[in-house]
């Protein structure tokens, strides 16, 4: 039995601009991501002479065929090479509903695990496209860099960008995305970004909106503001601020109030995930 432990690192929007919505009701947004090195963690034990797949460990009682791991796992399925199957357990660091991109996450890694441990021999180009079947989030995963995403998502221009310290503050309240994407009152009208943008000159669209909708994310971003720069990431309801050092990140985490939960680390831009899997290979 062949087994493979990989990170599914969560991501930040550090901006979030929606320029208009399509006619299929989906929205034009520019957004820039960047990947942080902590994340869910998820292993993966070859099943010799099956067609099984399962997933275990912390998946909250959600059914097995609503699960994104397991519906990674299914989509790659028609690829592989081999006559295995895969049991994959899922320990779960990152809030749900969050807007860090757990899901997602989870469900790229296993695209990008069973590629190689099924021997599907798939481009990273072509994982991306079974990704956005998952998720409109799935494929910058998938492609494991820091980008500028265009379109619903899919379409990502990478770009380097400054290392930071980050605390992700995860306040108790579920955002309902599908609920602030149609809402009349979420702005839609955002000019697309022109040569020589600054990030300092951005925002998060949404972010007004989910604070008149759910008081505690405004609560947690004002409470962050007081120690640094903040931001909401995607439709929230986590937060996070910027720090130039561990040091002033922790002391903050430190004093975070009970009710909220919160961990610090960098951006990265490369997925911890694509540097785990090249030792692995090598």
């Amino acid at each position: 039995m062949k087994t493979l432990t990989l990170s599914a690192p969560a991501k930040l929007n550090l901006f979030l601009h929606i320029n208009g919505r399509r006619a299929d009701g989906y929205h034009e947004l520019e957004t820039l991501f960047t990947f942080l090195d902590f994340g869910d963690e998820l292993t993966f034990s070859l099943i010799e002479n099956s067609d099984q797949i399962t997933v275990t460990g912390d998946t909250s009682g959600i059914p097995l065929e609503d699960n994104l791991i397991y519906k990674a796992a299914k989509l790659l399925a028609s690829y592989k090479k081999i006559n295995v199957g895969v049991e994959i357990h899922l320990t779960k660091n990152l809030p749900m509903g969050g807007g860090v991109g757990g899901g997602s996450s989870d469900a790229a890694t296993t695209l990008l695990a069973l590629n190689i441990l099924w021997r599907c021999q798939l481009t990273i180009e072509e994982l991306a496209k079974i990704g956005l079947q998952l998720g409109a989030d799935v494929p910058v995963f998938v492609e494991g860099k820091t980008a500028v995403a265009h379109g619903v998502g899919e379409q990502l221009e990478p770009m380097d960008i400054a290392q930071k310290w980050y605390l992700v503050v995860a306040p108790p309240v579920h955002v309902s995305t599908a609920l602030v994407f149609t809402h009349p009152d979420l702005p839609r009208n955002t000019p697309k970004l022109e040569n020589g943008w600054k990030l300092s000159e951005t925002g998060n669209d949404c972010q007004t909106l989910v604070k008149k909708l759910y008081p505690e994310v405004e609560k947690t971003l004002s409470w962050l503001l007081k120690y640094a720069p903040t931001k909401m990431t995607g439709t929230g309801a986590c937060c996070f601020a910027e720090f130039e050092n561990r040091e002033a990140a922790l002391r903050v985490l430190e004093s975070l109030p009970s009710s909220w939960q919160g961990f610090i680390a960098q951006n990265t831009s490369e997925s911890i995930c694509h540097r785990q899997l090249r030792a692995w290979q090598n």
